[in-house]
């Protein structure tokens, strides 16, 4: 190897870049391939009468006869002659019926009522493959299906969440780089400057009816570095504390939204922190294998003491409820059984009943950028898709069934 060899392979930066925008491209390209000719992603799903019947608890005949009447939302006709309806369908039946059924309303269109108050779910855990994206994209899809407006922020600057929506970071978002330059996140109503937007800026429709989405991007970790800046300058402005800007921005919006879903960090900093401070019920998604578990154990011990901390600077984590929720389970794992029934046995009911399991199904839909919600017959193993389904309407029943509590709609 020559000298020029030598030194441009020892260019640690060059090559990264070169790295970043090869794969970039790639990922790029995949994407244009999966969602022609636009690029951009849609739902493409349907439902059938029988999904229809399900979802809005409603007998098929009563969707026939209005079929046949001419009233609502009319149905589209699959290449076999069956009637299918559209997400956007689903909505604009919900509320219809709402109006005709006003007894009904509350279950067709299971909105907040006065007095219930807005609810905030951040998934969290500080260890890398513990499925916060991945739940956080099913509770947001199961519970848009239920009828709920849902606002989806992606906190974490690897925007994982984000890719999921069909928005690719480093293309879709701008980047940030100047001082000046919005980024399109959260980060352009979080920071401390004045250059500073109103939360409502950064919301953005998704193709999911019933969930908008304040997307992530790198630039998002320009809050963990201004942080310490401000809080040494004793800055303060009308979002108060570090810990305080999240939960007020989100109050900004809360008149839109039933439920606000987190997706954090991999890491405890100064955004988790907020995002802790903001929500109102945590799930801490845990692998029962011995070392994501022992990983929990500190990740616990972190949270202890930091907000310890900041109670003494007026900082009041409560939260309605806290659960694990135990993820990525084999049930015919032995290792796995052990720990989690030492988890189970350790917290008892604040362990959720369901569990996340395991699935090719899970896989070959993150490969599309899919949640199983989405998956359209004939791309998954039918008994496959039905045993991960059952497991993420499980999970997210559960939550849902948290939150009702909350609300007061369930004893």
């Amino acid at each position: 190897m020559r000298a020029g060899e030598i030194i441009a392979a020892r260019d640690t930066t060059a090559k990264i870049e070169d790295f970043t925008h090869k794969l970039s491209d790639k990922l790029q390209s995949m994407r244009e391939m999966t969602y022609p000719p636009e690029a951009r992603k849609a739902f493409g799903r349907t439902f059938s009468t029988m999904d229809l019947s399900r979802l809005l608890a409603i007998p098929e005949s009563t969707l026939r006869t209005l079929t046949l009447e001419g009233r609502g939302p009319q149905p589209l006709r699959a290449d076999n002659n069956r009637r299918v309806y559209t997400l956007d369908q689903v909505w604009a039946l919900r509320h219809y019926l709402a109006e005709q059924r006003p007894d009904d309303a509350l279950r067709l269109l299971p909105h907040r009522r006065e007095g219930e108050k807005l609810q905030v779910i951040a998934a969290a855990n500080f260890k890398g493959g513990s499925s916060k994206t991945t739940t956080s994209v099913h509770l947001a899809h199961f519970l848009a299906l239920q009828g709920y407006r849902v606002l989806c922020i992606d906190l974490d600057p690897q925007a994982s969440l984000t890719s999921t929506f069909g928005i690719q970071p480093d293309r879709d978002l701008r980047s940030g780089e100047d001082e000046d330059e919005r980024t399109d996140t959260a980060y352009d109503a979080l920071r401390y400057d004045n250059l500073r937007v109103p939360f409502s800026e950064v919301i953005r429709e998704t193709y999911f009816t019933g969930i908008h989405l304040v997307p992530g991007n790198l630039r998002l970790m320009d809050f963990e570095y201004d942080t310490p800046t401000s809080l040494a300058a004793r800055q303060t402005d009308e979002l108060g504390l570090f810990f305080e800007r999240l939960d007020a921005l989100i109050a900004s919006v809360e008149d839109r939204f039933d439920v606000v879903i987190l997706d954090t960090p991999p890491s405890l900093g100064y955004t988790t922190m907020a995002a802790l401070y903001a929500a109102t019920g945590l799930i801490i998604t845990v692998h029962p294998a011995m070392l994501d578990v022992a990983s929990c154990s500190q990740f616990l011990k972190m949270i202890a003491d930091v907000t310890t901390t900041l109670r003494g600077g007026g900082a009041v984590f409560e939260h309605d409820f806290i659960k694990f929720l135990l993820t990525r389970v084999n049930p015919n794992d032995g290792p796995q059984k052990i720990m989690g029934g030492t988890m189970r046995g350790l917290f008892g009911a604040d362990v959720l009943v369901a569990e996340a399991v395991e699935s090719t199904a899970i896989a070959s839909a993150g490969v599309a950028k899919k949640s199983l919600y989405e998956i359209e017959p004939g791309e998954v193993g039918r008994e496959t898709l039905k045993r991960a389904l059952e497991s993420a309407d499980q999970v997210n029943g559960e939550i849902l069934d948290l939150i009702e509590r909350v609300w007061g709609r369930r004893p």
